[in-house]
């Protein structure tokens, strides 16, 4: 493969700007650019300006670089010697060339002022700046990429577009302005900023409605899948509430009425009272975005250090009333946002799609259009696991921690309890899994050291609590 061809235009300045731009065609060449420079290539007999007018024009010649020290913009302006030679010949390129990719300047120094020296024609285009020692490697570096069009930032692949966006099938929760209203009320410390909190909740859950799955249109794993990405502006809107939250106003108040909220999502779970005939993954839509905002709820509030918040979500139990129609407890733990939903294990075998959990997959992609890193969501889902794990609560009210499948990544413990090693620290954090001492851990290690079934797995996959933990460092620090 033929190497880049540059060519170098510079003026005769003095000695030492000679020898500086010698110095870089240097450079350039151990980098693997073919440098054309003057002293280089322009023979005795050899026709200067057919020389200069070449190197601009010739096709093979695909990079020009212009050293703009002080004497080069003057001649540049005034058209004179030799630079004012190539500047007639460049500047036409440059006006005229519809690729501006050919040439850029490069500032050897600057002036008094700390301006660049440039040509008229040049001032508003973008240069490379070589003058300050201290930056120069990580300039020349970026020279090195205009040379190859290898720039640092690239533009990612174009993906899909949300299905969310098409008006014809988008339904609107109508929440905007209520969120609008009580985002700004939160953050302002805005006497209706309680009212506007409960206007938002309650506007989201009876809205909730519109998007259940009625009608039976094709596949339903489909139809699972398209309703869940139409829900995410509404997500999202969700998501930024509970930040403005965990940031502004982390009161008792307002979180229960985060309680309540999710409270009244649970009868969303399960079928209405005016349907009759009903298969078990009907709801598996309503039940996945549920868990993913009571997942984001936690995972929230824990990256804010809400611990004494987080451990009120997790104390108190949910009231669901159609309980009683089959006598079970009316209140529950929060176990009951985590459902598993058969439709997502159907679209696997139907798609063939070999995944070792769709339910994972699709919280990992989706976390990507949220602004809240992934690596949270999994905190938070451990979180919930290890405090299921130690109330010792039955096989089926345990908690699975769908996002753990993809805690592979990490080799030390999660944030929260990495920082847990300070005893202040761990004093505040304790309260997320609802214990008082590292040792009140014992019991439920030596369950998982003993028995392995205990732990959930994905084919060979599984995660090690006392590494997520930092289980043996727990309170060992000032």
């Amino acid at each position: 493969m033929e190497n880049t061809k540059l060519f170098i235009s510079y003026s005769w300045s003095n000695p030492t700007h000679e020898q500086w731009v010698v110095d870089l065609a240097n450079d350039l060449s151990e980098s693997g650019v073919h440098v054309i420079l003057d002293k280089w290539d322009l023979k005795e007999g050899h026709d200067s300006v057919a020389f200069m007018e070449k190197m601009v024009t010739d096709p093979k010649i695909t990079k020009v670089a212009m050293i703009c020290d002080e004497v080069y913009a003057s001649k540049a302006d005034g058209r004179s010697g030799g630079v004012g030679t190539e500047t007639q010949i460049i500047s036409r390129e440059v006006y005229e060339n519809q690729e501006q990719g050919k040439f850029v300047a490069i500032i050897p120094e600057r002036d008094s002022q700390g301006k660049a020296h440039l040509p008229t024609y040049y001032k508003s285009r973008i240069y490379i700046d070589l003058s300050e020692p201290d930056n120069y490697a990580d300039n020349f570096e970026k020279l090195l990429r205009w040379i190859y069009d290898r720039p640092l930032y690239t533009r990612p692949e174009i993906g899909k577009r949300p299905s969310f966006l098409d008006e014809s099938d988008r339904i609107s929760l109508g929440t905007t302005a209520t969120h609008k209203r009580a985002i700004s009320a939160i953050k302002e410390n805005k006497p209706f900023a309680s009212g506007a909190l409960d206007e938002y909740f309650s506007t989201f859950v009876s809205n909730l409605e519109k998007f259940r799955i009625t009608e039976k249109d094709g596949e339903f794993d489909d139809q699972v899948v398209d309703k869940i990405d139409n829900f995410t502006p509404y997500r999202n809107e969700a998501i930024t509430l509970f930040i403005a939250l965990a940031q502004y106003a982390p009161t008792e108040e307002n979180i229960l009425k985060m309680h309540r909220f999710f409270e009244s999502l649970i009868p969303y779970m399960s079928k209405p009272e005016s349907v009759t005939s009903w298969s078990e993954w009907d709801f598996d839509y309503f039940k996945f975005i549920i868990h993913e905002l009571f997942l984001y709820a936690i995972a929230i509030f824990t990256k804010h250090e809400r611990f004494e918040e987080v451990n009120l979500l997790l104390t108190q139990q949910y009231y669901v009333a159609g309980n009683s129609d089959y006598g079970k407890n009316v209140m529950v733990g929060y176990d009951v946002f985590r459902h598993y939903l058969r439709s997502l294990d159907h679209r696997n075998s139907r798609l063939k799609l070999r995944r070792l959990s769709v339910h994972a997959d699709l919280l990992e992609q989706r976390s990507k259009q949220s602004g809240v890193e992934f690596r949270y969501l999994m905190q938070a889902d451990f979180i919930l696991f290890m405090r299921a794990e130690i109330q010792q609560v039955d096989y089926y009210t345990r908690w699975y921690p769908d996002t753990l499948l993809y805690v592979g990544r990490f080799h030390s413990a999660l944030e929260v309890f990495a920082r847990s090693s300070s005893k202040t620290y761990f004093e505040k954090a304790k309260n997320v899994l609802g214990i008082d001492k590292p040792s009140d851990l014992n019991e439920i290690m030596e369950v998982f050291r003993t028995d392995r079934n205990r732990l959930p797995r994905w084919d060979s996959e599984s995660f090690s609590p006392s590494v997520l933990l930092g289980y043996d460092q727990l309170a060992t620090k000032a």
